[in-house]
C-alpha cells in the first residue's frame, strides 16, 4: 500500500478528514504524498461530528452565505461518491413560538433551497405537527406546525478511513501512528523527523511542501514544528461539541432539530436503526484535545433541550453513549462558541528561496473535499507538474464501495441476500454500510457464516476484522469497533476483550 520516495512533493500532517483528502487529491493528480498522523485515522475530530453532510441552515444567521452555498453545492457530491456512507435525511424544525419567527424560518429554508445545486434532494416542505404522525413523539400542544427539510446522515469516520485507502491506491504512503517531532527546512525541501506512538524514531521522510492538517493541533504544528510565519492573527479557537446516544426514540425515519432559548440549537437524529443521537454543545475547550469527554453539564444541557419538546421525557439512565469532538475553529474574535465561523482558512509561507509550507484552520465534515481543491490549488505553481488526473477529479471518483447509484443501496442488499441467502438481513445492510459493493469482495467464496471465520459479537467476524487489520491500519479492538464501525454499541464487554486479545496475537 506505500511506494518509497526519496522526495514526496507533499507531506501532510494530520490523518484527519481534511488531511486524507489532500493526499487522494493529490495522488490521483500523479503527486506522491505522503501522510502522517500521531493517532489512528480520525481519532480525533473527523470521529467526534453530529455526522452529518449539510448546508449549515444555522450559519444562515451569522451570514456565512459563501459557506452554506459551499456546503450545500457540496452535499449531493459527496453523497453520489459514497452512497454506502452518506444518505439522504429530512430534518423537522418546529416552529417555537416566541423564538425564530415563522417568517424568518421560511426565508432561511429558502434560501437554503436555491444556494446551493439541489438536484436530487426535495425541497422544504411545511408539516402539520398536531396531525401528521411525524408529529407523534413530540409533547401534545405544543407544536402545531414545522418544516420540513433535507440533509445528509454520514459515517464521519468511515469516509476518512475509506478515503485514506483511496489515496493509497493511488499511491499515497498513509503513516497512521506517526508523529512528526521536529522539521528541518532547507533551500528547497522538507526533512521532518518522526517517531512512533512510544517515541521510538522512524525513518526521515523529505517532501518538497508540508500542509498542516492536524486539526486541533494545528496551530502548536505550525508554528513550534514547523516554524511557519503564519501571521500574527493565525489562531485556532477549540470549540467542544458533545452528544449523547439513546434507544430510537420513535418509529419513523425522520430527524429533529429543535431551537433553544440561548439561540442554539439541537439534533435529534434516527442513527445506526437502533439508537438515537442528539447533540450537539459549543463551549470553548481548554486542555488536551485527544480525549474530551461530555461532562454530565453538557449531557445535561441536551437532556433538558430534548424534554422540553418531547412527549416520553429521557432521564440520565437511558443514555447508552457519550462522546465529544474539539473543533479547530478559526479564531474569528466571536463572542460565543456558536457563532465562531466554520469556515477554513488557509496561512501559506512560501519565502523565496525556502521550501513552502501551508497550514489549514477550520474547515467542516462536508467541505473536505472542496478544501482538498483550494489547497492544491493554492500550491500548484509550488508543486512539480506530473501525469495524472486533472483537477476537479474528485467530483465524480467514487469511493471504494461506492459505484452504484445513490438510491441504489437498498437493490445492493437485496441483491447480495438474494446470491447469500443464508447472510442475516442485519449483517447484510451493516456490510452494505460498511463496504458498499466491496461487500461481495469481502464475503468472497463464503458459503456460510463459519466460512467468515470467528464470530466476535455483533455480526463481526475474523474475515472482517482482517481486512480492516491488512487494508485499513486498525491495530486495535478500539479501532475497529468505533471508527471502522460502530460496533462497540452493541457487543459486551467480554465480547470487546476477546477481539482485542484476538488481534494481540496477531
Amino acid at each position: 500500500m506505500t511506494e518509497r520516495h526519496d522526495i514526496f512533493d507533499l507531506a501532510v500532517i494530520g490523518g484527519g478528514i481534511n488531511g486524507v483528502a489532500i493526499a487522494r487529491d493529490a495522488a490521483g493528480r500523479g503527486l506522491s504524498a505522503h501522510l502522517s498522523e500521531m493517532n489512528d485515522l480520525a481519532s480525533a475530530t473527523s470521529s467526534g461530528s453530529t455526522k452529518l453532510i449539510h448546508g449549515g441552515l444555522r450559519y444562515l444567521e451569522h451570514y456565512e452565505f459563501r459557506l452554506v452555498r459551499e456546503s450545500l453545492e457540496e452535499r449531493e457530491i459527496v453523497w453520489r461518491l459514497a452512497p454506502h456512507l452518506v444518505e439522504p435525511l429530512r430534518f423537522v424544525l418546529p416552529h417555537h413560538r416566541g423564538l425564530r419567527p415563522a417568517w424568518m424560518l421560511r426565508l432561511g429554508l429558502f434560501l437554503y433551497d436555491h444556494l446551493g445545486a439541489r438536484r436530487l434532494l426535495p425541497p422544504t416542505a411545511v408539516v402539520d405537527l398536531a396531525r401528521d404522525p411525524i408529529g407523534a413523539p413530540l409533547a401534545p400542544g405544543l407544536f402545531r406546525r414545522g418544516f420540513e427539510y433535507s440533509d445528509c446522515r454520514v459515517d464521519d469516520s468511515r469516509l476518512v478511513v475509506t478515503t485514506a485507502r483511496d489515496a493509497a491506491r493511488l499511491g499515497a504512503t498513509i503513516a497512521p501512528r506517526t508523529k512528526v517531532v521536529a522539521a528541518e527546512r532547507d533551500a528547497d525541501v522538507w526533512t521532518l523527523r518522526l517517531a512512533r506512538p512510544d517515541g521510538s524514531s522512524l525513518p526521515p521522510i523529505r517532501a518538497r511542501v508540508v500542509v498542516d492538517t492536524a486539526g486541533p493541533w494545528v496551530d502548536g504544528v505550525a508554528k513550534s514544528v514547523l516554524g511557519l510565519a503564519v501571521g500574527a492573527d493565525a489562531r485556532v479557537r477549540l470549540v467542544q461539541g458533545s452528544h449523547l446516544v439513546t434507544r430510537r426514540l420513535w418509529s419513523h425515519d425522520r430527524a429533529f432539530i429543535f431551537q433553544n432559548a440561548d439561540g442554539r440549537v439541537v439534533f435529534a437524529i434516527p442513527w445506526l436503526d437502533d439508537f438515537t443521537l442528539i447533540g450537539t454543545t459549543d463551549h470553548d475547550f481548554s486542555g488536551d484535545p485527544a480525549r474530551p469527554v461530555a461532562s454530565e453539564e453538557e449531557i445535561a444541557y441536551l437532556l433538558a433541550a430534548t424534554n422540553r419538546v418531547l412527549a416520553v421525557p429521557l432521564a440520565r439512565a437511558d443514555v447508552v453513549w457519550t462522546y465529544s469532538g474539539v473543533r479547530p475553529l478559526w479564531d474569528d474574535g466571536a463572542s460565543a462558541a456558536q457563532a465562531a465561523t466554520r469556515d477554513y482558512v488557509l496561512r501559506l509561507d512560501a519565502p523565496d528561496g525556502r521550501a513552502p509550507g501551508l497550514a489549514v484552520y477550520g474547515g467542516k465534515l462536508t467541505t473536505h473535499r472542496r478544501l482538498a481543491e483550494t489547497v492544491l490549488a493554492r500550491l500548484a505553481t509550488l508543486l512539480p507538474v506530473r501525469r495524472g488526473r486533472a483537477p476537479g477529479w474528485t467530483a465524480s471518483a467514487p469511493l471504494p464501495g461506492g459505484d452504484f447509484p445513490v438510491d441504489g443501496r437498498a437493490a445492493l442488499e437485496a441483491e447480495i441476500r438474494a446470491e447469500r441467502p443464508w447472510l442475516p438481513a442485519d449483517l447484510a445492510r451493516r456490510l452494505v454500510a460498511t463496504w458498499g459493493t466491496e461487500t461481495r469482495d469481502l464475503l468472497g467464496d463464503a458459503r456460510t457464516l463459519d466460512d467468515l471465520g470467528r464470530g466476535f459479537g455483533a455480526g463481526l467476524h475474523e474475515r472482517e476484522v482482517e481486512r480492516m487489520r491488512t487494508e485499513e491500519w486498525a491495530t486495535t479492538a478500539e479501532d475497529v469497533l468505533w471508527r471502522r464501525t460502530r460496533l462497540g454499541l452493541r457487543m459486551t464487554e467480554s465480547e470487546i476483550a476477546g477481539l482485542e486479545a484476538w488481534m494481540i496475537r496477531g
